[in-house]
């Protein structure tokens, strides 16, 4: 595992061990510790918790594969599962914060750490605290920054689909509304989780001030996040539909050209079969070529003629050529 360690406020950057970590943990008073654990690797065999010094039966689940997001008051200590968009997959970071220390861990490197690093360079937070809704917020920014990304992707392929329709589309189409459900999916009991334990904290009368206009903060943040993954839903659902009236526009097209040949060929195949019946009265009365001429030919151009006057009134030729 690699851990990273963060001195405030004069940002201090080192790596070094769990042995190291767990040592400054008790001694610093403002210190951000980041523990990233390779990707594919077992659980340990002693908790994470445990390797940092962060004793308490409360504490099984930090670092723990699979868990769900999370938001809870534990003692002296707030913990979190914040979820965070890595790629094309949701990640989980795990948060520990107290008044002297803020403890982050990650499988991978689907943690916060550049941009946490450099939110603090800018931003220069007094407390752990201030430290941790930074942290939260950059984990709301992954998501805006990913749902943006995929609306504007859903509106260029939905122009395209006016211009050329082609099969690949839909499984294009397909691809972003799973990404809109995976966002939603992974958005909304987190923050469902952390409204109700912000909200409690902020009716407390000891609550800080400043600590309560971040907490609105974040929280007005994350109501906007939501309604943009909200947004790409309904995007995508718009998209599905433009491509079905599409598809049916299309159909619709094959149908009338469908019903032009009908009504073209249906009357003369009737006429051909009618006559290439053998039976007396036209064997007997059909002497001369004009005769012939006259029902095999005359009476087929007769029939077209008809045909397409039909069309002609019924204007079914005329559309067809406004929607080419």
């Amino acid at each position: 595992m690699i851990v990273t360690v963060v001195s405030m406020p004069e940002m201090t950057i080192t790596r070094t061990d769990v042995s190291e970590a767990r040592e400054r943990l008790a001694v610093d008073s403002f210190l951000l510790v980041d523990v990233e654990l390779p990707q594919d690797a077992p659980a340990p065999g002693t908790p994470i918790a445990d390797q940092l010094g962060l004793v308490g039966e409360d504490m099984e689940w930090f670092g723990r594969e699979g868990e769900p997001p999370r938001a809870e008051f534990l003692g002296d200590r707030a913990a979190f599962v914040v979820p965070v968009v890595h790629g094309d997959e949701i990640a989980h970071l795990h948060v520990v914060v107290t008044e002297r220390f803020l403890a982050t861990v990650h499988r991978g490197q689907a943690g916060l750490a550049k941009s946490i690093t450099a939110a603090l360079r800018h931003e220069r937070p007094d407390d752990t605290v201030a430290v941790l809704f930074l942290l939260l917020q950059e984990a709301l920014d992954t998501f805006r920054r990913a749902a943006v990304q995929a609306l504007l992707q859903s509106e260029e392929l939905e122009d395209d689909m006016f211009e050329n329709r082609r099969p690949e589309q839909v499984y294009r189409l397909a691809q972003l509304r799973r990404r809109s459900a995976l966002l939603h999916h992974a958005l909304r009991p987190y923050l469902q989780a952390i409204d109700e334990i912000l909200t409690r904290r902020m009716m407390s009368p000891t609550f800080p001030e400043e600590r309560q206009r971040r907490a609105q903060g974040f929280q007005t943040a994350g109501r906007l996040v939501l309604a943009d993954v909200e947004s790409l839903q309904d995007a995508t659902r718009r998209a599905f539909a433009s491509y079905s009236s599409l598809v049916a526009g299309e159909q619709n097209g094959v149908i009338n050209r469908l019903a032009i040949v009908s009504v073209i060929f249906l009357p003369l195949s009737f006429i051909t079969g009618f006559f290439g019946m053998n039976f007396t009265f036209l064997t007997n009365r059909l002497e001369t070529r004009d005769e012939f001429w006259l029902l095999a030919v005359g009476l087929q151009v007769v029939v077209l003629l008809g045909s397409l006057y039909v069309l002609h009134r019924t204007r079914i030729w005329r559309r067809l050529l406004e929607e080419d």
